[in-house]
């Protein structure tokens, strides 16, 4: 029962972070739709200053067939008669008014026309892009939002439930350890208790003396992108290498985070701190308390939630049992 307990703890905090990297990842694709849209008006911006000075282009070559009367039956009239840029171009081949640096001011024309026009559809669809990343965005926030509350609700509930079935089992194994004739069961299940709970952190300590509760990969339905280790808030956390804090401090869905970056390449997230102790541009030392454990954002109950990134911030996110055993971080259990 305790361990069935500890299963849906488990797959309620994994649902609000999950609810809280698809609000992240709207509100990445909103700043993206958004650039994207801004590019396009600049580009339609170009295009139509470029049709008004090729228009000035062919007013002015207007106005140069007309004042050398080029032609006596007054075919610098026809040309600026014409309906159009198209209708000019074909008039004036027609009457061989033209020298090829004038035909080729007016055929600028038209192909500023053409940018002009495609750069105009472009910039349509960018924004219409945009306005849809939007309402994506807030959606995504608002049903985040909603799991966070359902999630803690069910985490507090179950929570609860755990704290009275681990008693019923600790009252269970100390009768037990009486029924074996064990001297002072009471004090003895105590210092095993001790003995499981330091084993748990040992692999752990080099990174935030914690419990392991959620490993890497899929729970529950949603992909879980890093690896939970459950701690009292405050507890210490340090880098797990050197590297370069890339950014620390408010973090969509962590509430508060810190970004390092290693020799590697490796960028190591560290979500729900309750504080953080470096600043961007900071170099760290392997086994500098960079944070502390807390449980701001889409969380709900006191964890570190670490991740690891290659190839840039959320490129590749990637398992991180391996990166930190290889720093001498073993985590055990499962996750191992």
């Amino acid at each position: 029962m305790v361990s069935a307990a500890e299963d849906d703890l488990e797959k309620f905090t994994v649902e609000a972070e999950a609810a809280a990297d698809a609000s992240r990842a709207a509100k990445a694709a909103f700043a993206d739709a958004e650039a994207k849209a801004a590019a396009a008006a600049a580009q339609l911006e170009s295009a139509r200053a470029a049709v008004d000075q090729a228009q000035d282009d062919a007013a002015a070559l207007g106005r140069e067939a007309f004042m050398g009367g080029a032609s006596p039956t007054d075919s610098a009239a026809a040309l600026l008669d014409a309906a159009g840029p198209a209708e000019m171009l074909e008039r004036a081949a027609t009457l061989d008014l033209l020298g090829e640096d004038r035909a080729e001011r007016l055929a600028m024309l038209q192909s500023m026309r053409g940018t002009e026009e495609r750069a105009d559809r472009e910039a349509r669809a960018a924004v219409a892009e945009r306005d849809a990343a939007v309402r994506a965005s807030v959606e995504a926030e608002a049903a985040a939002e909603v799991q966070l509350q359902a999630s803690k609700q069910a985490y507090d509930a179950v929570a609860a439930q755990k704290l009275s079935l681990d008693q019923q089992l600790r009252d269970a194994e100390i009768e037990l350890l009486a029924a074996r004739g064990v001297a002072n069961p009471s004090a003895v299940r105590d210092q095993e208790q001790r003995a499981e709970i330091a084993q748990a952190r040992a692999g752990t300590a080099a990174l935030v003396a914690g419990r392991v509760t959620s490993c890497y990969g899929s729970r529950s339905g949603a992909m879980h992108n890093g690896v939970d280790i459950a701690a009292p808030i405050g507890t210490p956390i340090y880098a797990p290498a050197a590297g370069v804090v890339l950014d620390a401090g408010p973090a969509s869905g962590f509430g508060l985070a810190v970004y390092v970056q290693h020799a590697d390449g490796t960028i190591t997230v560290y979500g729900h701190i309750n504080q953080y102790f470096v600043q961007a541009g900071q170099a760290v030392a392997a086994g500098q308390q960079i944070a502390e454990v807390g449980n701001r954002g889409q969380s709900t109950g006191p964890h570190l939630h670490i991740e690891t990134h290659q190839g840039g911030l959320y490129q590749n996110r990637a398992n991180p049992v391996p990166w930190l055993g290889a720093r001498g971080i073993t985590l055990g259990g499962s996750c191992g």
